[in-house]
């Protein structure tokens, strides 16, 4: 956490304690700013502002849940957007955290993310495995989006020309048909606003699992979910399945338990404010959303809701001693 640098300095320069006024200043990671989840945040960041009294949150553009883990463990932000594989591979000290595992502790998760593979419709691309040689991005850099397209296409002995580059340039590629098409997180079931703004001039199609693929991820990729979208993720696209997990807010031992649980009260308590930001949570139980997805423990702050609430925190959702 961020105190006011001068009230810091003053304070220990008399000796004296914090005026009960101080505002504790929290850093939130995000993700791109042309990504319909930075908006969550920013609506994420309001509702601290107003909601947790002491507190004060700014929104940092990242690249999402990666850059988020590394900045955390840095110390740069103090919670941010992850996503629940990704989370669970630095908890473990597996994959790109191999003998490094994190210490974090799950905050809330507010939506599933079908991770939908977007081509222009006048690729001919019609299956993943017609991705070899295609100029194609996997997601955007150091997202988890990326690392976990990358273990997909691994594990289903796929192949394509990986383009990186953040969103933004992505976006303008694919117009361009410089690169034909991209993996991105929807917006729960829906696609993403920057794939709503691909296909405004360009046509585009959403590429589906096979039933053979979806069994062979069942196999050997138990940290991703499969699900089967139905038809109306956007105008015109018929029904498809995908990989998938859930996209929520971690963070470190440095954020006090208290502060923890002041921004959760807030968040959980909102009716309004998040469900205008992203179309997707509205509506939506955080709480069942969160129990669902979670594949690490909670953070302390966040167990110390769910309990006041009464509800039971599984065995593996205790926060860590």
């Amino acid at each position: 956490m961020r105190l006011s640098h001068l009230a810091l300095a003053g304070a220990l320069a008399l000796g004296l304690s914090l005026p009960a006024a101080a505002q504790e200043k929290l850093l939130i990671g995000s993700t791109s700013a042309s990504s319909s989840h930075y908006g969550y945040f920013v609506a994420v960041a309001k509702l601290v502002n107003e909601k947790a009294d002491g507190l004060e949150a700014s929104v940092v553009e990242t690249g999402a849940t990666l850059d988020n883990l590394r900045r955390i463990e840095r110390g740069q932000i103090d919670l941010g957007l992850v996503t629940t594989n990704v989370a669970q591979h630095a908890v473990a000290g597996t994959n790109k955290f191999e003998g490094k595992p994190m210490k974090l502790g799950l905050l809330w998760v507010y939506t599933g993310a079908p991770q939908n593979v977007i081509v222009r419709a006048d690729s001919e691309v019609t299956g993943l495995d017609g991705l070899k040689g295609v100029r194609f991005n996997p997601g955007i850099k150091g997202s988890a989006t990326e690392s976990t397209t990358e273990a997909v296409f691994k594990a289903l002995d796929l192949s394509a020309d990986f383009v990186r580059g953040s969103t933004t340039d992505i976006v303008g590629m694919i117009k361009d048909n410089r690169v034909a098409g991209y993996v991105k997180s929807g917006a729960g079931l829906k696609l993403d606003g920057s794939t709503l703004d691909i296909a405004t001039f360009t046509p585009i199609r959403v590429l589906s699992l096979t039933d053979a693929q979806k069994g062979t991820l069942a196999e050997k990729m138990p940290d991703v979910s499969l699900v089967d979208v139905p038809a109306g993720a956007a105008e015109g696209v018929p029904a498809y399945s995908t990989w998938s997990f859930g996209v929520g807010v971690a963070a470190g031992p440095e954020l006090s338990e208290d502060a923890a649980y002041k921004i959760v009260k807030a968040v959980m308590e909102d009716k309004d404010v998040q469900g205008a930001a992203m179309a997707s949570v509205k509506g939506a139980d955080l709480a069942k959303l969160t129990l669902q997805y979670a594949t690490i423990p909670l953070h302390p702050g966040a167990a110390r809701w769910y309990r006041e609430q009464g509800i039971d925190i599984p065995a593996r959702l205790q926060p860590a001693n």
